[in-house]
């Protein structure tokens, strides 16, 4: 299943790749290939304006993975500051800032994710705000549990008496010492907010056509599944094909680091 999930991964890569390269987007209207079937013309079909669906699915996961890892890095970012800050300091801080997160975590991120987007309104930079407001808090809480054990070993309690600054204890003493951990949680979290961006394309709050999207294909998809049914299916299974390889190598990665959390 590992090689199986990297060469799928390695796939889609290279699909993003010659997407880019050759220019796809996906937007052309053939009136005479309607929902067409895959063949010569259109290896996988045409969608119910007649545009190429394996264009329009090249152009989509290029799509994906630009929100998957912007969202990611910001959420990331944020999340792992709040944490080490809680972490770090204990006492009134930890309370405030881990009492924001409990509000965060008190509501479905999909929830929170798709109240930010129909209160910011449809696009693809108010997608990634709304998926970045909801994505934080689990780095927050694995950040702040993992610096609350590592705040007194002996190695930070000897840079502290040896006068280093806070920052320099943070991103020098503690922070090196969860690079596996968070690496691990990019991975999951990159095929999490893959599914959130579909998700909020499909109820038409994320991308806007004529730009393409694989969830706002399968809503379009899905009212044609009696009379063309392979719209809908292949782009489920592209999306299914691409979640599941990422999810199988973060368990590799996991595996690999030998990172045991406790969340």
């Amino acid at each position: 299943m590992k090689k199986i999930a990297i060469l799928i991964l390695l796939f889609w890569v290279s699909a993003v790749l010659l997407g880019r390269a050759f220019g796809l987007h996906g937007n052309h209207i053939d009136l005479n290939a309607i929902l067409a079937t895959p063949g010569i013309q259109h290896w996988l079909g045409a969608d119910d304006l007649g545009r190429d669906i394996l264009a329009r699915i090249l152009t989509g996961v290029q799509v994906s993975f630009a929100v998957a890892i912007i969202v990611t890095l910001v959420t990331m970012i944020t999340g792992v500051l709040i944490g080490l800050i809680a972490g770090f300091y204990g006492g009134k801080v930890d309370r405030i800032l881990m009492q924001i997160t409990d509000v965060f975590l008190a509501f479905p991120g999909i929830l929170l994710a798709i109240a930010f987007a129909a209160v910011l309104g449809p696009g693809l930079i108010n997608l990634m705000i709304a998926l970045s407001i909801t994505g934080w808090v689990s780095y927050a809480r694995l950040t702040r549990g993992q610096a609350l054990g590592l705040r007194n070993h002996q190695h930070v309690l000897a840079a502290e008496s040896l006068g280093a600054t806070v920052p320099r204890i943070i991103f020098r003493h503690i922070l090196p010492l969860l690079a596996s951990i968070l690496m691990v949680e990019a991975t999951y979290s990159l095929a999490s907010v893959m599914i959130a961006e579909a998700s909020l394309s499909f109820l038409g709050l994320g991308i806007q056509a004529p730009d393409a999207s694989w969830g706002a294909m399968l809503r379009d998809g899905v009212r044609y599944m009696l009379v063309a049914p392979h719209y809908v299916l292949i782009v489920g299974l592209s999306l299914m094909s691409l979640i599941l390889a990422i999810n199988l190598g973060g368990d590799y990665l996991r595996d690999k680091l030998d990172v045991r959390t406790e969340k």
